[in-house]
């Protein structure tokens, strides 16, 4: 028994971290396998993928999606095929969210009165006119969060700092 003990103190980090991740991918599956039969839904993936703290385009998220599915579709992905591909993301660290100041920058270059917010209308024209558009849920979602309440536009600084995932 003690040997066994040695053995495991012995254990490379590398090994020791990937274990860790493994640990991870498994608990953000387990939550969306209801069947409880190492499978979820293809349309669940993208939620599990983030609650990992990957920030993935939708491009980038069906690319991934691709490279889980059988090679018939089924609908479900299968925890196999789902970790090997998650644990390479996650090593690779990529995905990443950006961080507070790239985030602030970013909402700067679009605040053209530099007041340190923008309107309910000039978010929702670049939202859904401009690059990856979001749809009509996801920019209702993203406007119930971001409105001050009390302004009725988004003070930008108190937004970000709100969405910054923390890296572990």
């Amino acid at each position: 028994m003690a040997d066994d003990l040695d053995e495991k103190a012995d254990i490379p980090e590398v090994d020791a971290y990937s274990l860790e991740l493994k640990k991870k991918i498994l608990e953000a599956f387990e939550v969306f396998d209801h069947e409880s039969n190492q499978t979820c839904d293809v349309r669940e993936v993208g939620t599990i993928v983030r609650s990992l703290g990957c920030c993935p385009t939708e491009a980038e998220l069906n690319d991934m999606i691709q490279a889980m599915e059988e090679e018939e579709p089924t609908g479900f992905i299968r925890f196999e095929r789902f970790e090997p591909v998650m644990l390479t993301t996650l090593s690779e660290r990529r995905y990443r969210a950006a961080d507070e100041d790239t985030l602030i920058k970013a909402f700067e270059v679009l605040d053209a009165t530099k007041n340190d917010c923008l309107s309910i209308e000039e978010i929702t024209k670049l939202m859904t006119e401009h690059g990856e558009a979001f749809s009509k849920e996801e920019l209702d979602e993203m406007l119930s969060a971001a409105v001050d309440p009390d302004k009725g536009n988004i003070q930008y600084r108190e937004y970000v700092s709100m969405m910054v995932v923390e890296e572990k």
